[in-house]
Parts: structure tokens; C-alpha cells; sequence
């Protein structure tokens, strides 16, 4: 009996990298068909030297051919083309044997190209009039707005608005590393990622080199360090370098008493308000508490819902 093999690939990895289930699928066939030969994965399979007839999908000749066929499916899914070939195999009497052959998939992250493509689809000419005029100044409110919008749905609960939020969080990173690509000495999102591993290599010794610690506490002390040896510029007593103005008063008193505590120094509040409110804060911390979750579940509280 003839088979029909349908090969679905993922348009996200280099075309022509297919498994050796599809290769031989593709040189064993009596006929290979697909949609567009201008498609990349199709343009890879015929410059290997296998004859391609391109074609709109006739799910009828398909499913009545008289030899194997393989049809290289589309970027778009071929819509409608399984149900047009269920119909068609079910109203024959001895109908050909059917396949569906995965010749590649995206790995873990391949969507991350997808938005990276949109982005640049937007920004460029003919995309959207608005993201082609932001800079990244105009930007900063909506980074700001979107991370705080992101605590709220990880302090809600809701896992489905924490992923609304966190791809909204990602589009601010994609803005701005887009925007970067038409800067005087540009860069763009893999300069970013870049940095990102590298950083994450060069403070994680204890798992990509010889580190050795094995506790959270001890993690914390390397990682303290390494930012030191990083950063040599800021003072060992300067408690505050680094961090951002505008973080709430209550998340940077937080980080100051976290540093002081890795760094053994001892910070003893004044006599006054402000130093009753970091007094507050410092018995939050030993609570294992966050000061600044805490005020914003109690205000959560006093809404009316």
C-alpha cells in the first residue's frame, strides 16, 4: 500500500536541519509535494537535490496517489488540509497508510524569536507609527508600570496574569533592546542575552566552575563578593551604592539592611520616625517578611472588593 507522509517542521530553526526519519522519508518517497518552493524549508529540501512539485494542497490527489508521497507542510499548518484529507480517506475502501512526521520542533525558548520578529515588525517601515517614535526615555514609564503590574499578579495568585505580565515585561526588554539596534554604536537583543549569560556564569562559580558553595547563605556571601571584585569603584561601608533612587523606600531600606548583614555591620536606627519606620523594616526581615509586601497587602485589604 502507498503512504502518505505529512512532515511538519518548526519554521523557528534553521531550514534544512531535519531529523534522519525525515531525510530518509524524503528520499524514499515516489514523489515529494509542498505549497511554495520559495518557503525556506521546501528551498532546503530541493537544493539538496530531491525533486519538489509545488503546489496548492489537493487533499483528493493526496490521498489517492499510487505511490508514497510526502507532502512538506507549511509554515501556516496547511489550515483545513487534515480535515479535507479525513474526508477523502474515509470514503475510500482501501485507503493508503498516513503518517504524521515531526522532522523538527522548536527547542524551549524558539518563541522567543517569534516576538523578537514581531517587535522588529513594528519598529520598522511600514510597522506601527507609535513604537516607531518611542525612545527609550518615553519608554521608562510603561517599564516601571509593567514591573510593578507584574508583583501584583505574583501577589494575587493568578498564574494566568502573571504570564500576561511577565510577556509584557518581556515586550519592555524587546522595546528597548530594538531601539538599541539604531543607536550611534548599536547593539540589540542578543547583546543583552549575552551579558545576561555571562553574568549569570561569572556569579554562579558553584555551578559552571569550581565554586563551592552550598547553601543559600553561602551563594548569597560569593555572590556579595563577586559583585565587589566587579565593582571595586563602590566603597565596602557605602550601603546604598547601586541602588536605584527610585526604588520604594521600603525595598531599599530592605537591601541595605541585607547588605549590612553579609557585610557585618551593624545599623542601629535613630531616635525619629524615619527611624522607627527602618526599625519596622528590620523586624520584618527578621520575620522573613517583606516590609514592602506587607504594606501593599494591607492597602489591598482596604479595597472596597
Amino acid at each position: 500500500m502507498p503512504r502518505l507522509t505529512l512532515l511538519v517542521t518548526s519554521p523557528r530553526l534553521p531550514a534544512g536541519l531535519l531529523t534522519r526519519d525525515a531525510w530518509t522519508a524524503l528520499q524514499s518517497a515516489g514523489a515529494v509535494r509542498a505549497a511554495d518552493l520559495g518557503d525556506p524549508t521546501t528551498a532546503a529540501i530541493a537544493a539538496s537535490g530531491i525533486p519538489i512539485r509545488a503546489g496548492a494542497a489537493d487533499a483528493r490527489e493526496l490521498a489517492r496517489s499510487a505511490y508514497d508521497v510526502v507532502w512538506v507542510g507549511s509554515p501556516d499548518g496547511d489550515p483545513g488540509l487534515t480535515d479535507a484529507l479525513a474526508q477523502e480517506l474515509s470514503a475510500l475502501d482501501d485507503p493508503p497508510e498516513v503518517e504524521v512526521l515531526v522532522g523538527s520542533w522548536d527547542p524551549p525558548g524558539a518563541r522567543l524569536l517569534d516576538a523578537v520578529v514581531a517587535m522588529d515588525a513594528l519598529r520598522s517601515p511600514g510597522g506601527c507609527p507609535w513604537d516607531a517614535q518611542q525612545t527609550h526615555e518615553s519608554l521608562t514609564k510603561y517599564l516601571l508600570e509593567e514591573a510593578h503590574e507584574t508583583v501584583e499578579a505574583i501577589e494575587t495568585g493568578s498564574a494566568e496574569h502573571l504570564v500576561e505580565e511577565l510577556g509584557d515585561v518581556l515586550l519592555q526588554v524587546l522595546f528597548h533592546s530594538r531601539i538599541g539596534e539604531e543607536a550611534e554604536n548599536p547593539w540589540d537583543v542578543d547583546d543583552v542575552a549575552a551579558g545576561l549569560v555571562a553574568k549569570l556564569v561569572r556569579r554562579h562559580p558553584h555551578v559552571f566552575a569550581d565554586g563551592d558553595a552550598q547553601t543559600p547563605d553561602e551563594v548569597e556571601a560569593a555572590w556579595e563578593q563577586i559583585k565587589a571584585a566587579e565593582k571595586p569603584e563602590r566603597g565596602e561601608d557605602d550601603l546604598l551604592a547601586g541602588i536605584p533612587a527610585s526604588l520604594s523606600s521600603l525595598l531599599i531600606a530592605q537591601k541595605v539592611l541585607d547588605r549590612a548583614a553579609r557585610r557585618g555591620v551593624e545599623v542601629t536606627p535613630d531616635a525619629d520616625l524615619g527611624g522607627a519606620l527602618l526599625a519596622l523594616v528590620a523586624q520584618a526581615r527578621t520575620d522573613g517578611v517583606s516590609a514592602d509586601a506587607a504594606l501593599r497587602d494591607a492597602l489591598r485589604k482596604l479595597m472596597p472588593y
